[in-house]
């Protein structure tokens, strides 16, 4: 359901669960970017737009997994060291040999050969060479165990096979992606462009770095979402694109919002102004280009006051302003949401169960994401514990939270020892600090 904005929202749906905003949210994806053909350089981290099938089995002939010596294992059954087969050197298969020059191993023959070599005409097995004595021109087998199973040989289309379907549309391009689709000649790829992302923050009391001296002298605050909400999506692999900071005025916010939508963005992210306060005027704004609201507000903590809907066909976001609600708000809601319109399959966190370390109040009927950092139990459990004071304008917690430890709306306070569910933060270090009594780097 939505509604012109900002007039009479009766009919808006407000204070939304966590789950049920996130489900909103995600129907802006619907339909992802557009296709766009790129090379496979490039590719990383882009989303897939149809299937990939490969063109050639891989491994494209059979192999050796050993160097040694292929040869008919019927023919060394049964060596031993006091009774080895000695069988003459035909030649050698080196790694990179045309397999349709190699001489045919036949019954009581031998062709020395290394790892990854093509495996030559009439040989089924290859005695790795710490069982053998060889010389230039006979080998002596000492040793059977590779005579039987596979013998180390690698199959053709072991790993792939001709014609197969290697990755689905909206499989993620990681970097062994790109070695598979490589290995199979694909030098191009057909993917989703990434989602155009553009960021309008308002704040009369808001400067970039440039103007630090007027924070020195207590009269302006550093717009830190300038610099850390546009790092946070491009790490979901959007464009982002950051407006100049805009002033509180309605005329001048309602212009720079109307730049953005007309720009060809493809998600608009406003920072603060959401609320209900006198110049908070971004709801207002949008409602003079038209703009539609899907809801308003979220049961959620930090980062309640969130609006959601489109403007001139493009959807909107309408994020927090303080620093930790700010990217919060971004982790949970936006970040799926540009993963979804680059076409991924993948689009919403990781959560795993931890062990709660520290107690919290969390009276208010809301679910309470608190910052927290992960740490191995001695059990090997996951646990978490509060990476500082979690008020939203605390943005050094953020900095020292691996997590965002999801509570219920049901809990009114957190008790250690508790099992609670962890979002992990999307651009937070997958690796936990290594385990007691593992050293240092020097």
């Amino acid at each position: 359901m939505t509604d012109r904005l900002p007039g009479d929202t009766s009919a808006v749906p407000r204070g939304l669960g966590y789950d049920d905003a996130l489900a909103a949210v995600l129907q802006f994806g619907a339909r992802a970017t557009p296709v766009e053909t790129v090379a496979l350089e490039a590719a990383l981290g882009h989303a897939l737009a149809e299937a990939v099938v490969s063109r050639l089995a891989l491994p494209p002939w059979d192999n050796a997994g050993m160097d040694g010596y292929a040869v008919q294992r019927a023919d060394v059954q049964g060596a031993t060291p006091g009774a080895p087969r000695v069988l003459p050197v035909l030649g050698t298969s080196m790694a990179g040999a045309d397999v349709h020059r190699l001489p045919a191993v036949r019954s009581g023959t031998a062709l020395r050969i290394m790892t990854g070599a093509p495996m030559p005409p009439g040989a089924d097995a290859v005695i790795r060479v710490e069982d053998t004595d060889g010389g230039e021109k006979t080998v002596s087998i000492t040793g059977d165990r590779d005579a039987t199973g596979r013998g180390n040989v690698r199959p053709r289309g072991e790993d792939v096979s001709a014609d197969q379907v290697l990755f689905g549309p909206g499989t993620t391009l990681r970097a062994a992606h790109l070695g598979v689709l490589a290995s199979v000649g694909a030098a191009t790829v057909r993917v989703h462009r990434p989602p155009r992302v553009t960021i309008v923050s308002s704040g009369d009391e808001l400067v970039l770095l440039d103007r630090f001296a007027e924070v020195e002298a207590g009269r302006r605050i550093v717009s830190s979402s300038h610099y850390a909400l546009p790092a946070l999506l491009r790490g979901a692999g959007a464009d982002v694109t950051v407006a100049p900071l805009v002033p509180d005025t309605l005329e001048e916010l309602t212009a720079a919002l109307a730049a953005a939508v007309d720009g060809g963005c493809d998600l608009l992210l406003t920072t603060g102004g959401v609320s209900v306060g006198a110049h908070d005027f971004t709801r207002e704004a949008l409602a003079l280009l038209g703009g539609t609201q899907r809801f308003w507000r979220a049961r959620i903590r930090p980062g309640g006051p969130i609006g959601t809907g489109e403007v001139r066909g493009v959807p909107w976001i309408g994020l927090p302003g303080n620093p930790v609600s700010t990217l919060v708000t971004a982790s949970l809601f936006a970040w799926p949401l540009i993963r979804r319109l680059g076409g991924h399959t993948g689009v919403c966190h990781v959560k795993l169960p931890v062990r709660v370390r520290d107690g919290a109040d969390t009276p208010a009927p809301l679910t309470y994401f608190l910052r927290v950092a992960l740490t191995e139990g001695a059990d090997g459990q996951l646990e978490a514990r509060l990476a500082g004071a979690q008020g939203s304008n605390l943005l050094r917690t953020m900095a020292l939270a691996d997590a965002l430890l999801e509570v219920p709306e049901q809990v009114v306070r957190v008790e250690p020892g508790m099992i609670l569910p962890a979002i992990l933060l999307p651009d937070a270090p997958p690796l936990l600090p290594a385990p007691r009594g593992a050293g240092s780097l020097p």
